[in-house]
């Protein structure tokens, strides 16, 4: 089972949260972007572009944080933080 836990903060406090379970025999990469769809709709956001600062951090510490710059749209919230927090 692979499990990425998404969280919204605003002023250091979460403001909503949500896992994504994935049961599926599909690679890593493809878990995780499906994820972040899931996540994207049920928070109603657009996706968050990923910069070479978000993957390296992703990589090493399969965790990573998109704040205000990451998205093109603008959102009330600081941030969002996206954890793997299960793997196969």
């Amino acid at each position: 089972m692979f499990r990425l836990w998404g969280k919204i903060f605003k002023d250091n406090r979460l403001q909503n949260d949500y896992v994504v379970e994935d049961s599926s025999a599909d690679t890593r990469t493809h878990k995780i972007f499906r994820a972040m769809d899931e996540l994207c709709i049920k928070f109603d956001i657009s996706h968050p572009i990923w910069l070479e600062s978000n993957i390296k951090d992703f990589k090493r510490h399969s965790k990573v944080r998109f704040t205000s710059d990451s998205f093109i749209d603008n959102y009330s919230f600081d941030y969002l933080e996206i954890q793997v927090i299960e793997e196969d």
